[in-house]
């Protein structure tokens, strides 16, 4: 579901950031940079639910494993932007920046890679598909309601993963339960509350949250004792790298733009539409098959995203 890199300022302070009223920024982001963010996340967060499970069964621990992921790809970030003569974050932006990586990537990613321990990589997506409804709520109480088309696409959407999880198993442990259901929750308060913090501009905002978010959940993993029981395989390694890559470098980037430049129904919509994906590769690549009901719940998703992105 989840991963990501952060973005640095200039030395001067930009003014808050203001939610903007339509779909896109006033005057902003081009109509191509949008739908390639989109599917970018539609796609490769949709398969990291995969990797990150044969991560785990390859002998990966959960949060040393994220930790190493988010720090990894920060750092190689932040090293390309610097010396591209990017400003180097503020003390308060490097502040803003550990609070969003915290919320987002320590309890957001964090704690959907410790629940999929015991929970399945498609019926984790189904639970983080519930992100666009807390989002729209946490929107809506710093000012942001969502309109009437996206109203209906939240309910549709989240008609869909409904039926995607009748008969579903949540692992049938509490721990991991909650910590999979508060994931989203997390991840969608600190993705609204991060546009009205001094955050870096650009890049350097996604290579600081991930370094940040990465350290702190490197950390918690020294202070429980987190170490690998056997050498990871290399379908693990294989996995950890393509998490780097493509689930922090490009998906969380592509994730920072959306949020700077559309509406957060919009930039959360990947949330409809990984659980398809999820349960697809599921499918192909692990034995696990697919119902009527799976089939319907797709057509549900798929039809919400429409009314998620579609330019008022």
């Amino acid at each position: 579901m989840l991963a990501p890199r952060a973005e640095s300022l200039p030395a001067p302070q930009p003014a808050p950031l203001s939610l903007p009223t339509g779909d896109v920024a006033p005057g902003g982001a081009q109509r191509g940079w949008l739908i390639a963010s989109l599917l970018s996340l539609y796609v490769i967060w949709g398969s990291t639910y995969l990797a990150i499970r044969w991560a785990l069964e390859g002998g990966l621990p959960p949060f040393q494993m994220s930790g190493a992921r988010f720090v990894f790809a920060g750092a190689l970030l932040f090293g390309v932007l610097w010396l591209k003569g990017a400003p180097v974050p503020t003390g308060r932006q490097w502040a803003a920046s550990t609070v969003v990586g915290v919320l987002l990537l320590g309890m957001g990613n964090g704690g959907l890679v410790f629940a999929q321990q015991w929970v399945a990589s498609g019926v984790a997506a189904l639970v983080v598909g519930s992100l666009p409804l807390w989002t729209a709520l946490f929107g809506g109480l710093f000012g942001q309601w969502p309109g009437r088309a996206e109203r209906w696409g939240l309910a549709i959407g989240f008609g869909g993963i409904i039926l995607l999880n009748l008969g579903s198993d949540m692992g049938g442990r509490l721990l991991p339960t909650l910590a999979l259901l508060a994931a989203p929750m997390s991840w969608a308060f600190g993705s609204v509350w991060s546009r009205r913090l001094p955050m870096p501009q650009g890049l350097m905002s996604t290579a600081a949250q991930m370094l940040c978010g990465g350290a702190v959940i490197l950390t918690f993993s020294l202070v429980i004792g987190e170490r690998p029981t056997a050498m990871p395989t290399p379908k693990a390694v294989a996995a950890f790298f393509y998490l780097v890559i493509f689930g922090s470098l490009v998906g969380y980037s592509a994730y920072g733009y959306l949020l700077r430049n559309a509406r957060p129904s919009l930039a959360t919509s990947y949330a409809y539409v990984n659980p398809v994906l999820a349960v697809f590769l599921g499918g192909l690549l692990a034995g696990e098959t697919m119902t009527p009901t799976a089939w319907l719940a797709m057509g549900a998703i798929l039809g919400a995203v429409v009314l998620l992105t579609r330019k008022k």
